[in-house]
């Protein structure tokens, strides 16, 4: 079973939350505690992560908290995962921390598992923190079936 982490899970949900707040201020980590049910130690690991990517800024001191460094239209699910969980490889031969597949070079279904990952992580570079709050509030429905606007 293809399955994501609580890492990457936990992050978008945490992502989401400080995208609410875009341009109104901060976003404290007991907020997205309280509003996804995510321990606050288990929010200032993937938090950490996210900051020194470049996705979000921490605000210290009173009224501290995060926000995103960048719109949220400008920021992908995709580019979250890829952060938290690395990259797609959905079998060990595409793994590229790993050893791979000795049977890399003959193997038939390689380019089948190449293509899935690829199509799967454009379809989550396709959706930006913004579709996810449109949907929120069923602004602009998600297009599951790769019909962009």
């Amino acid at each position: 079973m293809l399955k994501l982490s609580t890492k990457g899970q936990y992050g978008v949900r945490a992502m989401f939350e400080i995208a609410r707040n875009f341009g109104k201020g901060t976003t404290t980590i007991r907020e997205i505690s309280e509003r996804q049910d995510v321990s606050v130690s288990y929010l200032e690991q993937l938090l950490n992560k996210l900051r020194h990517a470049g996705l979000v800024d921490s605000v210290k001191g009173p009224g501290g908290g995060y926000v995103l460094a960048r719109e949220p239209s400008k920021v992908s699910v995709g580019e979250v995962l890829r952060v938290l969980e690395g990259p797609v490889a959905i079998t060990t031969c595409l793994d590229p921390s790993g050893d791979g597949c000795a049977r890399v070079d003959n193997c038939v279904t390689r380019m089948l598992w190449k293509t899935l990952g690829e199509k799967i992580e454009n379809f989550l570079d396709g959706i930006s923190l913004q579709e996810l709050l449109n949907e929120e509030h069923n602004i602009v429905p998600l297009d599951f079936g790769g019909n962009r606007p």
